[in-house]
């Protein structure tokens, strides 16, 4: 029950803002003054308060209301969210009044969004409780509490459960990234360890291979032992630990998702919310909004389908296509930084283009963001679902997949293409004129780890800087605002107790005041949640999809999400407008989505070990070419693999002399060369595929296959060895349902004996 003593009584739910207009007659303020009729007419009080050139209309809804909600709750069976005192909580009143204001309608058929559009109202929201938001900035939303807990059921009590989820399980996908960030180091480390003594480092390093030109016109033949640097690094993310690393982390990714359902099971079975039926709650809503509503029915249509479907392919294309620009621009550029005298930068050019190449990416993903939130949002208004909650799902797949293909199309070509479809000396591939890329002798991986440590440094360190400076900044610029109603509000609360006796809730400039300072904060919609949780499932893709190139990926995640669950704590309680609570018990198809990341870090990574990195060659020279394999006793079996993995091209060959100028085969000390050498399995005289390639190639494909079974197979035992539910919870509910089941009982026969 709600008591009229209650303190909740004496605030408002939402307010709504228009601007102030000096005819009455006019257009806008006959509509604005329409809708808050209709909102009369469903007996919500409404408070006027005209500041400068703004109207607030503070809003508060009837207590019938929520006692109906209260009561269709139980007759439904369904959970209620109440205190233990029976009062309904105001994260419960706002979400109401929200869906309520929402899905009321003028005499014209204008609801509020539509007025919204029409400027006919400038904003709405909902207010903060100046209390508990005082007290979840002590508990919660502080710097200081970075290694602390969650007040969660706080959150809950507050946000909602839908924002409390978000909480739960970013804070346990933080804690669960620990051991996968202390593995990637220990990889990490491993590599670094044989730094200065690997075989293969030392091959190159020594080398005195002559290496054909990288491009065209001014690039001229090289030392291979002048990439010493590169072969180094190259090590460092491609050896022996890597594989054991991504069996890791695929089998790592399912006994995440597993075990959080277990933790989502234990909180949303003490919040009483867990066979919460969204349905059942949206025709609840619709009841208490009006009583004569009828059911929105379930439509499908086949010619709609096609259309999303043809219109989400197109989309798709030019994502990739987009990719392919990225992949012209690297091809491009390479040369011509190698073409000018820019010292360094010409040196490294290949390098500093797939760096270049990285940082345009992430501002392509940046533009390509806004671009696919608006060709989302349109197909899902063409899909016209049946509810708030399917345009949710809806959209969160398409806008997820669109961001996947613009975030992963360019290390899909990295991983996969670059280097193996160029040619050779000879026969070089070309776009338009420009020669493809090639791969470093030492391989490719390094290039997919440049490509993802600058885009994932890069995302997470300037989104969570302008995520958290743009608010502040705002919030700090408008503070001034309601400094002069202080001193009226003093003023204000001590009149009204010398002259009226009435409460300070009561005074309009206190009203205000507090009115203004959530006017002023940032605001927030729909998307606000949406953006947090797309922004870390983002980051779980890059964790695991492909963290065979990058094992540091992990700790990059760990100690981003250790200030993000902060930063996003100090955004909803001091920085932005109040969400709008909602109810859930669990993070919806976001669960479904993960699992779909799991499956895909098993191939990719499968695919990034067998066919990217160099294991697979390594492992086939040391067993069937090498000199351990032939009978020799060397000091290592790996010794002369570096050459073992180059082919020659003549210059006396009329096809490679078509290729390479005559001044491009003369090395720095002014000597010509008759032949250099090039990454490939290549007979040097007709430039056909030797065995060995063939073989590698066999080996490469075996790999992959036995690799993705085993660790598929992995995650289906740790899939079965995991129950979703714990045992407490499942027996905490069956005494909880014989109980209610119970209480209904003796009140049936209470009721059976009153009629007697």
């Amino acid at each position: 029950m709600i008591h009229a003593d209650d303190p909740i009584q004496k605030t408002f739910d939402y307010v709504l803002v228009s601007h102030k207009h000096e005819d009455d007659e006019d257009l806008k303020s006959q509509r604005a003054k329409a809708f808050i009729r209709q909102l009369e007419r469903k007996n919500f009080k409404v408070h006027r308060i005209e500041h400068e050139e703004k109207v607030f209309y503070g809003l508060r809804a009837p207590k019938e209301t929520f006692e109906d909600y209260m009561y269709l709750l139980k007759v439904s069976d369904s959970c209620n969210w109440s205190d233990p005192k029976g009062d309904v909580l105001q994260a419960t009143r706002i979400r109401i009044v929200n869906y309520i204001i929402h899905n009321t309608y003028t005499t014209t058929g204008e609801n509020l969004n539509e007025l919204l559009m029409a400027h006919v109202f400038e904003t709405a929201f909902c207010l903060h409780e100046r209390k508990q938001q005082k007290e979840l900035g002590k508990s919660w939303a502080r710097w200081s509490g970075l290694f602390t807990g969650q007040p969660l059921s706080d959150v809950r009590h507050y946000f909602g459960e839908k924002v409390a989820l978000y909480y739960l399980w970013l804070g346990w996908y933080t804690k669960l990234l620990v051991p996968a960030a202390v593995l990637g180091v220990i990889v990490f480390l491993y590599g670094l360890a044989f730094f200065r003594t690997n075989p293969l480092i030392k091959e190159v390093c020594e080398a005195d291979i002559i290496m054909c030109p990288r491009c065209d016109k001014k690039c001229a033949v090289w030392k291979l032992s002048d990439t010493c640097t590169y072969a180094k690094v190259s090590h460092l993310f491609d050896n022996e630990g890597t594989v054991a690393f991504a069996m890791f982390m695929a089998i790592w990714a399912t006994l995440f998702l597993e075990l959080w359902k277990r933790h989502r099971a234990a909180h949303v079975s003490k919040w009483k919310v867990y066979d919460w039926c969204e349905e059942e709650e949206e025709l609840i809503l619709d009841i208490v909004n009006d009583p004569f509503c009828r059911p929105k029915h379930f439509q499908h249509s086949y010619l709609r389908s096609i259309l999303v479907l043809a219109l989400v392919t197109l989309m798709l294309m030019i994502i990739i296509g987009l990719a392919q620009v990225l992949v012209v621009f690297r091809v491009v550029a390479a040369p011509l930084m190698s073409d000018a005298d820019w010292g360094f930068i010409s040196d490294h050019a290949n390098t500093v283009a797939v760096m270049l190449g990285a940082v345009l990416h992430y501002f392509t993903i940046q533009i390509m963001t806004r671009v696919n939130r608006w060709v989302a949002l349109k197909l899902c208004d063409i899909e016209k679902t049946n509810s708030f909650a399917a345009t949710e799902r809806s959209f969160t797949v398409k806008m997820f997949t669109f961001q996947f293909f613009t975030l992963f199309s360019s290390l899909f070509y990295v991983a996969f293409f670059l280097g193996r479809i160029n040619g050779h000396p000879g026969n070089y591939t070309r776009l338009a004129s420009w020669r493809l890329e090639e791969c470093h002798p030492s391989g490719c991986l390094t290039d997919l780890f440049i490509q993802m440590a600058v885009i994932m440094l890069l995302k997470q360190t300037l989104n969570n800087v302008f995520e958290f400076t743009v608010p502040w900044v705002k919030s700090l610029i408008k503070r001034n605002a309601t400094k002069s109603l202080r001193r009226k509000c003093g003023r204000c609360y001590r009149r009204a107790c010398r002259e009226e006796g009435r409460p300070v809730e009561q005074c309009d400039t206190c009203k205000l005041r507090q009115w203004l300072k959530n006017y002023h904060l940032t605001k927030t919609d729909a998307f606000s949640l949406f953006n947090e949780f797309l922004e870390m499932v983002v980051q779980f893709s890059f964790t695991t999809i492909f963290v065979a190139a990058f094992p540091l990926a992990p700790l990059l995640a760990l100690v981003n999400n250790i200030f993000e669950i902060r930063l996003d704590a100090i955004k909803m309680v001091q920085l932005e407008q109040r969400l709008v609570p909602r109810k859930t018990n669990d993070i919806g198809i976001w669960t479904k989505v993960l699992e779909v990341i799991g499956v895909l870090a098993v191939i990719a990574n499968g695919l990034v070990i067998g066919i990217s990195s160099d294991f697979i060659p390594r492992l086939v020279y040391r067993y069937r070419y090498g000199p351990c394999a032939r009978g020799l006793n060397v000091p290592d079996c790996m010794s002369g693999y570096i050459n073992d993995t180059l082919s020659t091209a003549y210059w006396s060959h009329e096809s490679v002399r078509r290729d390479f100028l005559p001044e491009q085969m003369r090395k720095e000390d002014g000597f010509n060369v008759t032949e250099c050498s090039y990454r490939d399995y290549r007979n040097n005289e007709d430039y056909t595929l030797k065995e060995q390639f063939w073989l590698v190639l066999a080996v490469r494909f075996a790999f992959v296959i036995l690799f993705e079974h085993v660790v598929v197979v992995c995650k289906f035992i740790a899939a079965w060895f995991v129950p979703n539910n714990p045992m407490r919870v499942k027996n905490a509910r069956l005494h909880d349902k014989l109980k209610r089941l119970k209480e209904e009982l003796r009140e049936r026969r209470r009721d059976r004996s009153t009629e007697v």
